[in-house]
């Protein structure tokens, strides 16, 4: 999508869901306390980093903004009751609308990591960096399950950071090589697909890859 487009569609979403979003601000504030915004620093296009807003889910001090976190993993303690619903919802993503409309990121493309997990020597990972962050991609969705996939392991960041990780890097920069805005269109239909119905499957998302014109050889002689 061009970035023109995304500054006009963020900019008018956050005008539309201004009433929700004052709403779920004022809830956080009433049942968790100050402050009702998360900031972290993530890594963005280029590597250089910005700050991540979410509207905060877990009690305060439980993460330094600007420490990698310990990952998420099934039930965390860490959540608040309020966070837990923000959660499940994904409401706790609208704020990074202003994150789009500042050119921080975009809709679609890779989500942004902390510092602690960049892979700079994994070609993928370069590639990854070449473009906005988003808010949504086909990795996002591929691993929607994380938190329980995680909880499952002996070592969740051991098994983040050599399994999970790489095999979302590669899915991602597989899909930005090749991405168009019909593609990120479908990326973003599928992401409210989800969200609606939790058992959907995000399928047939990666746009196809270009093959080759075939060709011609020898003409068999008759």
């Amino acid at each position: 999508m061009p970035r023109w487009a995304e500054f006009v569609v963020a900019g008018l979403a956050l005008v539309v869901l201004s009433p929700l979003l004052l709403l779920l601000w004022v809830t956080v504030l009433v049942c968790s306390g100050p402050p009702a915004l998360y900031k972290q620093t993530r890594v963005g296009r280029n590597g250089q980093p910005f700050i991540l807003l979410k509207f905060r889910t877990m009690s305060v001090g439980s993460v330094g903004t600007d420490r990698a976190p310990r990952l998420t993993v099934g039930v965390d303690p860490r959540v608040t009751r309020v966070g837990a619903f923000l959660r499940r919802r994904h409401l706790d993503e609208l704020p990074q609308l202003v994150n789009v409309l500042r050119g921080e990121m975009s809709f679609v493309g890779a989500r942004p990591e902390v510092p602690d997990y960049v892979l700079p020597d994994l070609a993928d990972q370069v590639e990854v960096l070449r473009h906005r962050p988003g808010v949504t991609d086909p990795a996002s969705l591929a691993f929607r399950n994380e938190a329980a996939l995680l909880a499952a392991q002996p070592d969740p960041v051991a098994y983040y950071r050599s399994t999970l990780l790489p095999a979302k890097v590669r899915i991602s920069a597989d899909y930005l090589r090749r991405r168009s805005v019909g593609s990120d269109v479908r990326v973003l239909a599928d992401t409210l697909l989800c969200l609606v119905a939790p058992s959907h499957g995000a399928s047939g998302i990666l746009p196809a890859r270009r093959r080759p014109p075939p060709q011609e050889g020898p003409r068999p002689s008759v």
